[in-house]
C-alpha cells in the first residue's frame, strides 16, 4: 500500500515530458491514471507501458475544448470511479517580443495554458470535490519573475497562478486543497528546442548568476511533483530555492532592476527577434507541427 494506492489522477499534457515522466512514478505507486494529449501515438504508448487498459485510460484530447477535457473526465469516471487528483500540465510556449511573435501563436499560448488549465479543472472538479481530493496547476518561475521575449507565457503562467489561488478561495472549504507549481528550466524537449532554435536566448542565459543557468532533469521534476501531490502542497518550487523569488517579486519589479534589466534586454532581444524571423515561426518545431496536424 502507498498513498497513491486505488487513487486516480488525470494529468493533461501526458505523453512526453513532465507529464509523461510523473504518470510513471504515480503509477509505480500503484495509482490509476486519466492520462490526455493532443498527440496521439506518445500517448498510446505510454498507456501501453503503464499496463495498459486495466490501469491507464488514455484520451487524445485538446484542453482547448471543453467538450473533449468532460469526455476524458468521464470516461476516467467510467473506468475508475471517480477523480482524486487532476493535474493540469498542458503548455506551450511562444518566440518573439510582443512587437516580434506572430499574432497567431500568441493566441494559441493564451488558449492552451490558460483557457486549457480552466478547462481541464472545470471539467474534473465536481469528481474532485466528491472525493475531497487535489488540484495541481502548473503554472512557472515566470508568474514570479517576467522575462522579455517571453510575454504570452509569463502572463498565462502568472494567470494560472492567481486561477489556482481563486479555485483554493472557492473549494477549500470543500475539503479540496488546490496547489500551483513553479519551476524554472527543466530539460524538456521544449527548453531543449528553444535553446537550439534561439541562440540569442542561450546567451542571455549565460549572462545570468550560475544559479539561474541549471536545467533540472524531468525525472527531478516530476518526483519533485509526486511529492507535492502526496502533501497536498499550496505551491511546489522546482529547484527548491526558486519560491524565494515570489517573496522577491516587489523587488524584481522596482524602477532600478527593471532598468537594469532592459539595458541588457536592448542586446539579446533584437538578436532573437532576427532570429524568429529567420525561424518562420514563433512555436518551437514539434509544437508547430503539431498545429498544423490539428
Amino acid at each position: 500500500m502507498t498513498a497513491f494506492t486505488g487513487k486516480v489522477v488525470l494529468i493533461t499534457g501526458a505523453a512526453r515530458g513532465i507529464g509523461a515522466e510523473l504518470a510513471r512514478l504515480l503509477r509505480a505507486r500503484d495509482a490509476r491514471l486519466v492520462l490526455t494529449d493532443i498527440d496521439p501515438p506518445p500517448l498510446w504508448e505510454l498507456a501501453r507501458e503503464l499496463g495498459g487498459d486495466e490501469y491507464v485510460v488514455a484520451v487524445t484530447a485538446d484542453v482547448r475544448d471543453l467538450a473533449a477535457m468532460e469526455v476524458a473526465v468521464a470516461r476516467g469516471i467510467d473506468r475508475f470511479g471517480g477523480i482524486d487528483v487532476v493535474v493540469a500540465n498542458a503548455g506551450i510556449g511562444s518566440y518573439g517580443s510582443v512587437l516580434g511573435v506572430d499574432p497567431a501563436a500568441f493566441r494559441r499560448v493564451v488558449d492552451v495554458n490558460l483557457v486549457g488549465c480552466f478547462h481541464t479543472v472545470r471539467a474534473a472538479l465536481p469528481a474532485v470535490i466528491e472525493r475531497r481530493g487535489y488540484v495541481l496547476v502548473v503554472s512557472s518561475v515566470a508568474a514570479y519573475v517576467a522575462m522579455p521575449g517571453l510575454a504570452g507565457y509569463a502572463a498565462t503562467k502568472a494567470g494560472v497562478e492567481h486561477f489556482a489561488n481563486a479555485v483554493r478561495a472557492e473549494v477549500g472549504y470543500r475539503g479540496v486543497a488546490v496547489g500551483s507549481a513553479h519551476m524554472l528550466w527543466i530539460d524538456t524537449a521544449l527548453v531543449r528546442e528553444t535553446f537550439t532554435d534561439l541562440p540569442a536566448a542561450v546567451r542571455a542565459l549565460a549572462s545570468l548568476p550560475g544559479l539561474f543557468q541549471r536545467t533540472v532533469s524531468v525525472r527531478e521534476c516530476a518526483a519533485a511533483f509526486e511529492r507535492g501531490i502526496e502533501r497536498r502542497a499550496e505551491r511546489i518550487n522546482v529547484p527548491g530555492w526558486s519560491g524565494a523569488l515570489r517573496w522577491l517579486k516587489p523587488v524584481l519589479q522596482t524602477p532600478l532592476i527593471e532598468r537594469f534589466v532592459g539595458t541588457a534586454t536592448r542586446t539579446w532581444l533584437p538578436e532573437m527577434d532576427a532570429e524568429v524571423s529567420e525561424l518562420g515561426r514563433s512555436l518551437s518545431a514539434r509544437t508547430q507541427a503539431l498545429v498544423e496536424e490539428n
